[in-house]
C-alpha cells in the first residue's frame, strides 16, 4: 500500500543483526576504516571524501551508528514502497474518514500528504522514542565505547552465532542498506523530477 514505506518507517530504527561491540576511545584519531568493519569488494574502504580522517575516534563512530541506522530506515521504506506498488494495503481504515485503500491510490508522497495530524504526530514520536532508545541512554554510549545501536523490539538473541559469521551478517547489513538508500532515493527522485530516473518513468507507482 501507498502508506507501507510511511508506516514501516516507524521501525527504521530496527536492526537485523545484534550489536557490534565497539573499543574504548579517545579524542584522538586511532581508529581507521579497518577497526569499524563494513568494507567489502570490489570498493573496499570506500572513502572518497576521507571522512574517516574528520574529527576523533567519537566521530568515526558517530558516522558509523548513522550509515548503519539511515541504512535500516531506508530498506524498510523501499520494502514499503515495493510492497504498495506492488498493489497490497492493510484493511480497514486509517482514521474515521481515511481508509488504506483510499491511500493505496496514491504515491507514498501522497499518502503521508493525506494522513491526519494526530496520525503523523504518532508516526514521529515513535521514531523519537526508538530514537532515544538507539542512541544508548539507558547505558554507555557507542561513541563512548558501547555497543552500536542494536533492535528495538522484539530483541533477538544472537549469542549462539559465530564471531565469523556475525562479522559477515554485520557486512551483508550494511551493503543492503547502502543499496536501499539509493533505491528509496531513486523512487523520490523519480517522484519528484519526472524522468530523473529513466528505469521508473512512467510507472504510475512512483
Amino acid at each position: 500500500m501507498k502508506t507501507a514505506a510511511i508506516c514501516l518507517s516507524l521501525v527504521g530504527a530496527a536492526a537485523a543483526f545484534a550489536p557490534t561491540t565497539t573499543q574504548r576511545v579517545s579524542t584522538q584519531i586511532s581508529l581507521g576504516l579497518d577497526d569499524i568493519g563494513g568494507s567489502s569488494a570490489p570498493l573496499p574502504n570506500f572513502d572518497p571524501l576521507n571522512l574517516a580522517n574528520f574529527g576523533s575516534d567519537e566521530t568515526l563512530l558517530w558516522f558509523r551508528a548513522a550509515e548503519l541506522k539511515h541504512g535500516r530506515v531506508a530498506m524498510v521504506a523501499t520494502t514499503g514502497y515495493l510492497f504498495n506498488a506492488a498493489g497490497f494495503h492493510f484493511p480497514g481504515m486509517l482514521s474515521s474518514d481515511i481508509s488504506f485503500e483510499s491511500l493505496s491510490t496514491m504515491t507514498p508522497p501522497e499518502a503521508w500528504a493525506a494522513t491526519p495530524t494526530a496520525g503523523k504526530a504518532q508516526i514521529l514520536g515513535t521514531i523519537f522514542i526508538a530514537e532515544l532508545v538507539t542512541e544508548g541512554y539507558q547505558g554507555t554510549h557507542y561513541m563512548k565505547g558501547g555497543d552500536l545501536p542494536t533492535m528495538v523490539f522484539p530483541k533477538i538473541d544472537f549469542s549462539g552465532v559465530s564471531e565469523v559469521t556475525m562479522s559477515r551478517k554485520r557486512t551483508s547489513e550494511l551493503n543492503n542498506g547502502r543499496l536501499a538508500q539509493i533505491a528509496i532515493m531513486s523512487f523520490l527522485a523519480a517522484h519528484y523530477i519526472p524522468g530523473s530516473v529513466p528505469a521508473l518513468a512512467n510507472n504510475a507507482a512512483f
